[in-house]
């Protein structure tokens, strides 16, 4: 869905300037992708293409590494020391 790819940008924008929240928007940022992972679950169960994700492998992948994109957002922006 094109919202969830404005918030995607808005959010590496904030974690790219905002230094002074970067806990704050990391923790955000990682609860955006646990929001959306139905989403991704349900266009896998469902074949739908988006966003040049046109074959159940590419679908696959993204739900594999969307645990690690959580962990990534938290670790890199210590924000799972903060909470």
């Amino acid at each position: 869905m094109v919202i969830s790819g404005v918030a995607e940008i808005l959010l590496g924008v904030a974690l790219l300037t905002l230094w002074r929240f970067r806990a704050q928007v990391g923790m955000v940022t990682a609860l955006f992708f646990v929001a959306i992972f139905p989403g991704n679950i349900s266009q896998f169960q469902n074949g739908t293409d988006a966003f040049g994700l046109n074959t159940d492998e590419a679908r696959a992948i993204r739900l594999f590494f969307q645990p690690v994109f959580v962990l990534w957002a938290l670790w890199s922006t210590s924000a799972w020391r903060r909470s």
